[in-house]
Order: C-alpha cells, then structure tokens, then sequence
C-alpha cells in the first residue's frame, strides 16, 4: 500500500523474502551477515511457487534430463546412472530422469536435487526474472528433496550467496561464520576443506529447525549443513551469483586491450625472479591501468554493456509461444493492449535517420519516425497498439504488429 516501508513497491519479489524492508536488507545484511525469518514474520507463503506435487510433476512427466536432476547420500553425489534411463522408443539417449530409480534411491535415503527450476518451472521463472531486477545479480534456483533424518551434503560454503526457502516438512540447520570470506567462483569450499571442517564442530551462529515459509539469507562464504526431521523435506535454494569488484576489473582489463603501454613487451633479459624487479613491473602497471582508464571516453559504457550483458543472459525474458504471436499478430487490432516483453534487455539507437532496437541476439530496425513510439515502449507501460505516440493509427498498427512478430511487445 502508499507508503508501505517494506519496499514492496520497488522491489516485490525480493520483499516476499524478508521480515523488515529491502533497504534494511541492503544496508545491513546483503554479502555480510546471515538472516532468518519465520514464516509468521513475512508476508506470505510460498505455495504458488513450489509444492510437493510440484516435484511429482518434474519427475515424472516433464521428461528432466540431466543435469537438471542429480540425487546424493550421505555427502556424496550418486552416479547419474543409477536414477536416470531411457525414455523409450523416440527418446533412447539414457540420460532422462526416471521415477522408477528416484523412487528407488530416495527411498534408501538420498537426497533429489531439481536444479536450474527458474528454466523448468513456469511459477519460479516468473519470480525468477522478478527478483533479478530487484537485486541486479544473475539469480539460479535449485530444489532439494531430502528423506527423513537423512543429510544430503557434508558442511560447506557456496561461492554464491542464497536464499533458503522451507516449502515442506522440517530440517535442522546449522550455520558457521565464513573460513574464506567472500569466495569468487573460483574459490569453492573444497580448497578449504580441513578449514571447513574444523569450523563445522564449532559452536553454530544460527541452529534453526525451519518449517514451512521459513526463510534463510546466507552470503557466500557461509558453511552450512542440514538434515531432514521426521519425513519428507522440501526446500528452494536460490543461488545469486553476486557481480563483485574483481568482475568490474576483469571488464576493464578487457578493454586495456587497446592500451598501448599495455601491449608492450617486458625489457630484454628482465629477471622475473627478483621480486623487487616484480614489484616495480606491477607499479608501472597499475598505474598505466589508471591512466588508460582516466583517458578511456568508452571505457565506462562499454564496461556497462558487458556486465549489464552477463546479468541479462542470465535469465530468459518472458517466454513466448510461436504459433499464438503469429496469430496475435495477424489479429491486432488499433484497441488491442501491448505492453514490452517482461525481463527483456533492449536499447534504443538512434542515428537520425534510423532507429534500432538492439535486442539480445537481434536488431530491429524502424524509421526515425518510430522514435517516440519505441521510446513509450520501452517504459514498460502497456499501450494501445493504435495509440504509440508519434504516429498516426495506421502506422502506429503497422509499429505494433511489427514489435509483436519480433517477441518485443506481447498482446495483455
């Protein structure tokens, strides 16, 4: 409602997640600290993203191959052989996932790991897209269906930070402050494995039985462990592979590629096993860095692109049925509601005579004409199709029937 201080307005799928308000989120515990809240303390439940039938429904008639399926027991990942099979006549290959075997294995006490739900899971896709531009992070999500008292992995850190969500059942957590702060995906828990371990028998900072709509955030870096209580658990762990200051160096080292004092040669005979040799190469550098970047006019638009790029094809826009756009398209009509495709990455060019839509993979280009209408567009505002601003009814149908056949603008 006006005025709500939870800021659900501005970030709705990121509040559904949180007890207090995503600004408070923001400042006090994003890539920092641990946060659990009761489901009694946020706004809602979590049913229309995930249930028990859900899984049922994945496994058995939705033809999941590896690797969006992989079962573990006791800390180790089982043989993708031992709970998949081939499909049958038309669908041979031996990698689909069979109920029959997961059955099996779950019964004998491994865990069933549904990952990558945000591309399999029409409800989580559509959060998915939503909770990306609430955090600006490329955001995965991944299921784990866990047996009665069974633990499915050994403590350990993830190089990405996650959301836990508690969808059914009961499983007791515990939580231990980072050995490794801050990971890169380079960095996974297993090259601190003694480290790990040892931290695992301390004292948990958070020993938690979660229930049903409960919520936990963790950074990456966070060891955690959990084990199933008295039947069936069900949890979504949504992964966030948190953009950091080392991604913004790399980009800009990738545009250094065009600095010439960085493309020179190292001096004749050098030795490179003096370390003061070393650290005054490493001086000059860096400051040859900062001069090229102080001198680079593109360099911070280009930087943008790539990384807005690598959050953007992180996750699929709004999907689109082929057959029914055609035919929305063939039947638009000047009262017809448009609005631009949900989780679409688009930019408008314009050189004056032309203007292009870059779009991922594509170009749409229109004439200059089209300006305002694509401008409105791209508001994310819906729109009649015969009302795009700059142009008269006929040719604002002809814009619309255009946008929708390229998968820009979908039919509301």
């Amino acid at each position: 409602m006006p005025g709500d201080e939870r800021g659900s307005a501005d970030r709705p799928a990121l509040a559904r997640l949180l007890a207090g308000s995503p600004q408070d989120f923001a400042t006090e515990n994003w890539a920092n600290s641990a946060l659990f809240a009761r489901a009694a303390e946020l706004p809602g439940g979590f049913t229309d993203l995930f249930t028990a039938d859900a899984v049922d429904e994945l496994v058995t008639r939705r033809g999941l191959r590896t690797p969006f399926v992989r079962m573990a027991n006791e800390g180790s990942v089982l043989n993708a052989a031992r709970y998949t099979a081939p499909g049958g006549f038309g669908a041979e290959i031996g990698d689909q996932v069979s109920a029959d075997k997961v059955l099996d294995e779950f019964a004998a006490g491994a865990t069933l790991v549904l990952q990558g739900l945000h591309r399999t899971w029409t409800p989580l896709a559509e959060f998915t897209r939503q909770l990306v531009a609430d955090l600006g992070h490329p955001v995965q999500v991944n299921a784990y269906i866990t047996p009665a008292s069974a633990r499915g992995f050994d403590p350990h850190y993830d190089v990405h930070d996650v959301f836990v969500i508690q969808i059914a059942g009961q499983k007791r957590w515990r939580i231990h402050p980072p050995v490794h702060t801050d990971p890169l995906r380079s960095q996974p828990w297993d090259d601190h494995r003694a480290e790990v371990a040892l931290a695992a028998e301390q004292r948990p900072q958070i020993e938690e039985t979660f229930s049903p709509g409960d919520v936990l955030y963790l950074p990456r870096g966070w060891i955690h462990s959990a084990t199933a209580l008295g039947g069936t658990s069900i949890h979504l762990t949504i992964g966030v592979a948190a953009l950091t200051r080392h991604d913004v160096l790399r980009e800009v080292l990738a545009r250094a590629e065009t600095a010439d004092t960085l493309r020179t040669a190292l001096p004749l005979g050098i030795d490179l096993a003096d370390p003061t040799v070393v650290a005054a190469l490493v001086a000059e550098a860096v400051n040859d860095l900062a001069e090229f970047s102080r001198s680079d006019p593109g360099q911070a638009t280009t930087v943008a692109a790539r990384l807005a790029s690598r959050v953007r094809d992180s996750t699929r826009p709004e999907p689109i049925a082929p057959l029914a756009t055609v035919n929305s398209a063939a039947a638009l009509h000047e009262a017809t509601t448009l609005s631009l495709r949900h989780g679409l990455s688009a930019r408008l060019v314009d050189d004056g005579s032309r203007v292009r839509l870059m779009l991922p993979g594509k170009t749409v280009e229109l004439p200059a004409e089209a300006r305002d209408a694509l401008t409105a567009v791209l508001t994310g505002d819906t729109v009649r199709a015969g009302d795009l601003p700059g142009l008269d009814p006929a040719s604002a149908l002809v814009v619309a029937r255009r946008l929708v056949r390229e998968g820009v603008l979908v039919v509301r």
